[in-house]
């Protein structure tokens, strides 16, 4: 399994593995992805900032996140504290597809995204209240709750890090 960037002709795979997120997160009543967010010009956005990543295993696609080191605005507001105050990877739309749930690939992308940047300490990422599987899946993975951050739309939202 490799993490390797998004091309523009993966568009339609990512997109289909977003919209098996979102139908997860409306049957699970998670207002989180609800209002159109994230689409095709989201993705295409990120392509053009290298910063769109598909996990892929003999040609398919598994799964889909999104990667900057260029800060994330939101996160320089908190209600609590961050654990580490350095230059950090922040991780954002991380989506698996339906049929490889269970499997540990969240982990393989984030795995595979902190490999790429072995000068960095700390990776961020932030979740909605009421989405209790990424919750449990960041505190499985080491993350520690830091506090609250809210984003440019004013929702709030549950803010991890973990040290690395």
């Amino acid at each position: 399994m490799i993490l390797r960037p998004t091309k523009i002709e993966d568009i339609s795979r990512v997109i289909d593995i977003i919209n098996q997120a979102k139908t997860y997160l409306k049957n699970n009543d998670i207002d989180q992805w609800q209002d159109g967010y994230p689409n095709e010009e989201t993705i295409e956005k990120d392509i053009e900032n290298n910063e769109a990543y598909v996990l892929e295993e003999d040609g398919v696609i598994l799964g889909t996140c999104m990667v900057t080191i260029h800060g994330e605005p939101a996160y320089n507001r908190i209600e609590g504290k961050w654990i580490l105050n350095c230059p950090y990877i922040c991780v954002h739309r991380i989506a698996v597809d339906n049929e490889y749930k269970g499997k540990g690939l969240a982990s393989t992308i984030l795995d595979q995204v902190v490999a790429m940047y072995p000068d960095y300490h700390s990776v961020r990422m932030d979740t909605h209240h009421d989405n209790l599987s990424m919750q449990s899946f960041l505190t499985k993975y080491g993350f520690k709750y830091c506090g609250e951050i809210t984003l440019k739309s004013g929702a709030l939202r549950r803010a991890y890090e973990k040290r690395i």
